[in-house]
């Protein structure tokens, strides 16, 4: 039976309409490991890689790393590791197949595979979509050095688990063989990302060193502080899950099958600290920002874009809508995301050099693109871990400047009111959450509001220390009791938003 299965060599007869790898694939050289190959790696970073690659650079190739599931492994090794990228705009459809990640590991059943191409000298930088939870920050900030997780990795350093631990322990062997560092490029939705996988680095690094049997495996906290650079960066691009229907179209366009294609929106952008003391590929001829300082654009992305999908996500779910343009065509909906960036806007920078009427102007049609379907509850998920940075820090920064909070305060009521209708009003909007049994315990306690939200914040360590906490508190929990009266409809009337119908 003849394999149809997307690979190397049937990568050759694809439709002149599919743009294809034209490079040679076997003369790549891997000068990048990527921890988290899932969709969003796939639809961003490998595919800026794979232009890199098309133009001559052949000794930035991707070794791709899961940290948990084989998934991706067995669906795109039996493929050679192409898949195909579908731009999905409203112009149509345009499909390009990725050739940039070579190899495909899977730490679970063989970390010392991954320690071995971590430790490669042709490894130059490391870069890492894991999404936030898997940073294992406590809610103070610091490492959660109680996780089961970080307790295996420091007892046992040679077999990790975590990205910790793996980053750790390949520095050490890089270091005890005469190599130097990779650079470490976090591309998640961090505060400070560089910065913030840094100190945790240091504090992770300085807890295996007070353990360490011998000199050898000792000094690596003061290796990492001093010698290993982590830029900051800012990514962008909306990736949907993939769907059966999806899998289907594209099989039928391409005439061979592939068992994971990938959606996204035309729009990308990266924006990445320009710190790398052993080499890069050139990214800024490919669209990449390289710039001295990423916060401002960090900021932006986060407050604006990530804030605002998290608004749309709980509030759309809470409305009906399953997916982000539906909910973004709720009028009631689209005026409150255009109070919600006037209220952030206020917590940007004016001197650096940002356009926030640009890139909402641009989000808003970005958020209408009727193609991508991305669904709500997709983007509902991990709202304690998403939150902090999208909606919490610029709160605080408005009320420390005194300036008006209405808006930012009602997407944390929505979060929580969303949490609590799941499998009952919402029986379609199914999401998780690192708290959710905790959570879930103390929702079905159906306590008043104020006391609900003063236990969410302290179960997830909102706005800890900060003087305005119970100010930001009681304007929650306003909004909760409109939510839990009356859904969004009181909500918004309550904010002089005329909901849908009415």
């Amino acid at each position: 039976m003849t394999d149809r299965r997307l690979s190397n060599r049937m990568a050759q007869a694809l439709p002149v309409k599919v743009a294809a790898p034209r490079y040679d694939r076997g003369a790549i050289t891997p000068g990048i490991v990527h921890l988290g190959v899932g969709a969003f790696h796939r639809a961003h970073q490998a595919a800026y890689i794979d232009e890199c690659l098309a133009a001559g650079e052949t000794d930035w190739g991707i070794s791709g790393v899961s940290l948990r599931s084989a998934d991706t492994r067995d669906a795109l090794a039996p493929q050679d590791g192409l898949y195909t990228l579908a731009v999905r705009g409203s112009g149509g459809e345009k499909l390009h197949v990725i050739g940039s990640i070579g190899s495909l590991l899977v730490a679970p059943e063989d970390p010392e595979a991954v320690l071995a191409v971590l430790a490669d000298p042709r490894t130059r930088i490391v870069t890492l979509t894991i999404t936030e939870k898997a940073y294992l920050r406590a809610a103070g900030g610091g490492l959660d050095a109680a996780h089961a997780d970080i307790v295996h990795d420091l007892d046992n350093p040679r077999t990790p688990k975590t990205a910790h631990g793996f980053l750790t322990e390949a520095l050490a062997r890089r270091l005890a063989a005469g190599t130097p560092p990779f650079t470490v490029l976090c591309c998640d939705n961090l505060p400070a990302n560089g910065a913030t996988l840094h100190r945790l680095l240091i504090e992770f690094a300085t807890r295996r060193d007070a353990g360490a049997g011998s000199a050898a495996d000792a000094g690596m906290a003061d290796h990492i502080a001093g010698h290993v650079a982590f830029p900051s960066s800012m990514v962008d691009r909306i990736v949907p899950a993939t769907t059966d229907a999806d899998r289907a179209r594209i099989a039928g366009e391409l005439g061979v099958d592939d068992a994971w294609p990938v959606m996204t929106e035309p729009f990308r952008q990266w924006v990445i600290e320009d710190d790398f003391p052993t080499g890069r590929p050139a990214w800024e001829k490919f669209g990449v920002t390289m710039v001295g300082d990423v916060a401002p654009f960090e900021d932006m992305k986060l407050r604006l874009l990530n804030g605002a999908h998290s608004g749309i996500a709980y509030l759309g779910l809470l409305s009906g809508h399953a997916t982000v343009d539906s909910a973004f065509a709720d009028p009631a909906i689209r005026r409150f995301v255009d109070a919600l960036w006037q209220e952030a806007i206020t917590t940007l920078p004016d001197d650096a050099g940002l356009d926030p009427s640009a890139y909402t102007a641009e989000l808003a049609e970005r958020f209408s693109n009727t193609a991508l379907a991305h669904r709500t509850a997709q983007i509902a998920n991990d709202g304690s871990q998403k939150l902090p940075q999208r909606i919490i820090a610029s709160a605080v920064e408005c009320l420390e400047a005194g300036t008006e909070l209405v808006h930012l305060t009602l997407v944390v009521a929505a979060w929580i009111a969303a949490c609590a209708a799941r499998g009952k009003a919402l029986p379609e909007g199914h999401f998780t959450d690192p708290l959710d049994a905790p959570m879930t315990a103390l929702l079905d306690q159906q306590l008043p509001a104020n006391e609900t939200v003063t236990a969410v914040f302290d179960m997830a360590g909102f706005a800890r220390d900060h003087a305005e906490r119970q100010t930001l508190m009681e304007l929650v929990a306003v909004h909760l009791v409109h939510l839990r009266r009356d859904g969004p409809t009181l909500a918004f009337a309550a904010l002089g938003i005329e909901a849908e119908g009415q």
